[in-house]
């Protein structure tokens, strides 16, 4: 096959184009976002219990739900929030399952349940995660609400009918009603209760069918429509008829008003009021193109949009995809030209160019298949590209040197293409398939960071086979034909030199130490050891750190204010004010650092009545979300501005927690992440509390909190022994209660894509207190109105605002930060498992206490690798193994792989890194590279041997002849990466660990393999345990 396609004039040309132009068609097609998407596994079933306490819910809801969901079999983990009015259930799915079948068994689970309190309403069952945010569109300008969110509703429509994207989320407005508000003293006048109104207005105003005329020539249906939808029409709605005829119509004793619900409910963008629409895609939907889409969309609606009205881009997560992947392109131009101009100084325009070509040949041809494997372009299947840039090269320059080496012997040049790649094709074959078991096996890598990294070695099998198919199928032919000529010329100036140059450095230095290397063998060995072990000794003497996952930085920061339940919204105000003053002064004070002095704050956006992290909703919660200049415009970094806003801001009183974070940009989760599991919840608080105390103890810990906290205080009403003489019971008190203080849906009607109720309630003057509860009057079995003093019992406490359940089992989520540099989450969880922990478990001995988060993640993807790696590895042993024949040459081999460790350690330590989960999979990765050397070189070694040569000077020779070779490929490797090593763009954070443990480690397991493995061979020799090839 290589001779017939090096001979033919066009077969391996169509092929080249064929590759690339599949290449080429499959660019529109591709998906672009920041990183892989993690597989789905998470179900989120949302119960309503209007008017339950915390307690009531977890008993009614939560615990009913759970016994169902256990007999799932994908099943992997049940969370429940017990929240005032509502349980949110997650199920988490086993990451092998398939959610398709998962969402149908948690659906019928949830269906079989048939014992929920009457009061419960219909369960909603989602996937969680089908969707990812593209941006978020803030609409300003009028100052009625109902105008702004009226214009907001028109406006999503719109986008949903004219562009792509998957959903259009409408924020900042509470649900629409109508209130009927009555005064209790109202009631007692006409001697009727709220339910009683209520009943009156369901009988008046309703719309039904009440059947139909059946003519001779059509039918009729006949209905009754007189339904009331607007506060005019339901205020004119007679409920009581007098004697004489006079008629007491709603409007007379009861207040209606057209409102949203619940005024804290509401966001401001740039001090102003807002309606913020929430824009997500689907995610087989190109991040890019769906901005794009909208963007033109809006540039349109601005054209026409009414006076005053402003339509403002914020939130944006395109820009982060699009600034990454440009940086990204970038680094792989300036890597291409590097590795170009060391082929080029080594051989010369002509073998440069069509070494050179096969790049875009393998990276089209595996863009065109990765779609199929569902890989996407984003930050690590480009860095996997990247990498390729300089791996790709190896294969080809083995081909082009034997190829060269044939033409200086005086073949032609067909015939020495066709002989030289068919020469190597083993030894190729045997490395390439080395590399496929590494590359092989960390593409089954688990876990969530895990999932995000295992795309890098699926990029490189992929470009990785396609090249091998290009070096030895079309290469041979392109260097046939373009160098038929070139045994007539000279070897070119530059060329010629470059050449005498590396002569004289494999003759003057590096022979004389290799033959000092393989003299004092042992002590090179020793040496080596001792290299490593010292490498060992950064990471376990504290002097490298490491951490789940690198810091991220983006373009948005948070603000997140927790304060007691129950506080009015006019004091959350007040803070928040101070919060966004102190914002506006950061963004200030680093102005001049910015290019150009552009402002650092691009917009600051207030959104009342939400905070992530305290999982609450109300008056007392609140975001404060800052836009800034993206990552490739500014100068300042996230947690530079985080720490000086933090300072900023003064010191604020009856604040819970106060958290300056930034939205999740990557997998793994919290740095800190602690779960405490046991039945007391008194007893966990007190856990959590010793260990939060502990925690923040040391410096650079902040943000730190837990998720149990106390609720609202609570009035427990119990009916009197005697209250049965009444006629009276629990469910009739009940009933009247909630009527008047929760308040009764009259009536609902769609509005656009949201619904208006009507909603029946007492005065808020008449509710306000314990005292209005006092002064409650229930209606009898007889009509007759009775104190509620007289009939019941009231005791207040206090429960909580939420309880959170895993597995069944009651628990406390403890998270936090920690400062980049000042502290290191991994050192900070491995301590508290050595000191406090115990201490807690022993005091508590029903607690159990489980890290969580990112260390959880980087733990569970570690153990995943490492079984992985080792099967890798035990492949390679095998295949060396058959190849040599022998169960301690292979030993030989692999003996370079820890040798990359040292380089990978000493450059994060030089660089001031952190080891992260890409810098391991770098280093793993790094193993199927470096041992491809490691087999040439015992080859050309006991090729030596076999022709008569003692092992001693074989091991010399070949260590000389393979000098060049080892290090060029190198060169290439380590110059595709270096731009990116170098890059000092905030965008490139992610994947500069994971090039520094490439280039490092390729760099000293380089020069490792040079000495060290002719060493090693050596020293077989002297146990009488080596042999040469022809006594095999």
């Amino acid at each position: 096959m290589i001779q017939w396609l090096a001979y033919h004039p066009t077969a391996a040309n169509l092929m080249m184009v064929a590759i690339m132009g599949l290449g080429l068609l499959s660019l529109p097609e591709q998906q672009r976002e920041t990183f892989p998407t993690i597989k789905n596994d998470k179900v989120e079933i949302r119960t309503l219990y209007p008017g339950a306490t915390t307690d009531e819910v977890e008993d009614a809801i939560c615990r009913r739900i759970e016994n169902r969901l256990d007999s799932i079999t994908l099943l992997d983990e049940t969370r429940c929030e017990a929240r005032e009015g509502i349980a949110i259930t997650t199920a988490i799915m086993v990451e092998e399952g398939d959610m398709s079948r998962f969402l149908d068994d948690v659906k019928a689970e949830i269906d079989a349940i048939t014992d929920f309190p009457d009061e419960v309403e219909l369960p909603t069952i989602q996937e969680l995660g089908r969707t990812d945010q593209v941006m978020s569109l803030a609409i300003t300008g009028p100052s009625d609400p109902v105008v702004l969110k009226s214009y907001a509703e028109d406006l999503k429509q719109r986008l949903l009918a004219e562009t792509d994207i998957a959903t259009v989320t409408i924020n900042g407005f509470a649900a629409e009603q109508i209130v009927i508000e009555l005064s209790a003293a109202t009631l007692r006048q006409y001697g009727l209760s709220a339910a009683d109104i209520a009943a009156l207005v369901q009988g008046r105003s309703l719309s039904t069918p009440t059947g139909q005329l059946k003519g001779v020539d059509e039918d009729a249906i006949i209905r009754v429509d007189d339904q009331r939808r607007t506060v005019s029409e339901l205020q004119d709605l007679t409920v009581i008829s007098g004697v004489h005829g006079a008629a007491i119509r709603l409007g007379d004793i009861a207040t209606l008003r057209h409102e949203f619900a619940n005024t804290e409910e509401r966001i401001e963008f740039n001090g102003k009021r807002a309606a913020m629409l929430s824009i997500t895609k689907t995610r087989d939907q190109d991040t890019l193109n769906s901005f794009d889409s909208i963007a033109a969309f809006i540039a349109q609606e601005r054209q026409n949009q009414p006076p005053g009205l402003e339509l403002t881009i914020t939130q944006d997560v395109s820009s982060i995809v699009r600034d990454r992947l440009s940086m990204l392109v970038r680094n792989g131009i300036q890597g291409l030209a590097a590795v170009f101009l060391m082929l080029w100084l080594f051989f010369g325009t002509r073998y440069s160019f069509w070494v050179t070509l096969g790049l875009p040949v393998s990276f089209l041809g595996a863009l065109a298949i990765l779609p199929h494997l569902g890989v996407t372009i984003n930050m690590i299947s480009m860095v996997g590209l990247l990498i390729g840039i300089g791996l790709l090269m190896d294969d080809a320059i083995v081909i082009s040197e034997n190829i060269a080496a044939r033409l200086h012997r005086g073949e032609r040049a067909l015939q020495a293409a066709v002989a030289g790649a068919t020469q190597v094709l083993p030894s190729v074959l045997s490395s390439f398939t080395t590399t496929i078991l590494i590359f092989g096996s960390l593409a089954f890598i688990s876990g969530e960071i895990g999932q995000v990294l295992r795309v890098m070695p699926i990029v490189l099998l992929v470009v990785l086979s396609v090249s091998l198919l290009e070096a030895f199928l079309i290469l041979p032919n392109h260097l046939g034909h373009s160098l038929a000529h070139m045994d007539k010329h000279q070897q070119p100036y530059i060329q010629r030199k470059v050449e005498q140059g590396f002569n004289a450095l494999r003759d003057r230095w590096f022979g004389p130490l290799l033959d000092l290397a393989i003299d004092y063998r042992y002590l090179t060995v020793g040496l080596v050891v001792m290299s490593l072990l010292l490498s060992i000794a950064l990471p376990v003497g504290g002097w490298l750190k490491f951490k789940g996952f690198p810091n991220i930085d983006g373009d948005i920061i948070e603000a997140r204010l927790l304060l007691p339940q129950g506080t009015p919204l006019a004091q959350t105000e007040q803070l928040v004010k101070q919060i966004t003053t102190a914002a506006t002064r950061s963004g200030e004070h680093f102005q001049a650092a910015q290019p150009e002095g552009q402002s650092l704050i691009r917009n600051i956006s207030v959104i009342y009545g939400q905070n992530p992290d305290a999982f609450e909703s109300g008056p007392h919660v609140a975001r404060i979300v800052v836009d800034l200049l993206s990552t490739s415009e500014r100068g300042t970094t996230m947690d530079q501005f985080r720490d000086h806003w933090a300072a900023e801001v003064d010191h604020l009183t009856d604040v819970i927690a106060l958290k300056f974070a930034e939205p999740t940009m990557g997998p793994g989760g919290k740095a800190l992440d602690l779960r405490i599991i046991g039945p007391d919840l008194e007893q966990l608080k007190e856990a959590s509390h010793q260990l939060q105390q502990w925690l923040n103890s040391y410096a650079g810990v902040i943000n730190l909190s837990d998720d149990l906290r106390p609720g609202k205080r609570e009035y427990r009403i119990r009916l009197k022994p005697d209250a049965g003489v009444l006629g009276l019971n629990a469910s009739q008190l009940a009933s009247q209660l909630r009527t008047a203080f929760q308040g009764i849906e009259i009536d609902q009607y769609p509005n656009g894509s949201s619904t208006i109720e009507i909603e029946l309630q007492l005065n808020a003057a008449d509710r306000e207190s314990i005292t209005d509860l006092e002064q409650f009057t229930v209606t009898g079995p007889k009509g007759v109105l009775i104190p509620l003093t007289v009939v019941a019992d009231i005791e207040e406490v206090r429960g909580w605002a939420r309880i959170h359940r895993i597995n069944g089992q009651r628990a406390i989520t403890i998270q936090g930060d920690v400062q980049h540099g000042v502290a290191n989450a991994q050192e900070l969880l491995a301590l508290a498992q050595q000191q406090i922990i115990p201490q807690i478990k022993q005091q508590f001995p029903h607690i159990q206490i489980d890290i969580q988060g990112e260390s959880n993640e980087s733990a569970k993807t570690s153990r995943s690798m490492l079984g992985h790696i080792l099967t890798g590895l035990f492949g390679v042993y095998i295949l060396l193994a058959i190849q040599f024949r022998g169960y301690l040459l292979p030993v030989v081999v692999m003996a370079i792989m820890p040798a990359a460790l040292i380089g990978t350690l000493v450059g994060h330590w030089v660089l001031g890194l952190d080891m992260t989960m890409p810098s391991i999979i770098g280093l793993a990765s790094l193993f199927g590279v470096v041992v491809n050397n490691s087999i040439l070189l015992v080859i050309f070694m006991r090729e030596a041997h076999t022709q008569g040569e003692s092992v001693i000077d074989a091991a010399k020779q070949a260590g000389r002849a393979r000098f060049r070779p080892i290090v060029l490929t190198s060169m290439t490797t380590i110059g595709g990466l270096t731009p990116l090593l170098l890059e000092t763009s905030l965008q490139a954070q992610v994947v500069i660990p994971l090039a520094a443990s490439l280039a490092f480690g390729l760099t000293s397991a380089t020069l490792t393999a040079l000495f060290t493995v002719p060493a090693l061979y050596t020293i077989l020799h002297d146990f009488n345990l080596s042999q040469p090839h022809s006594q095999d």
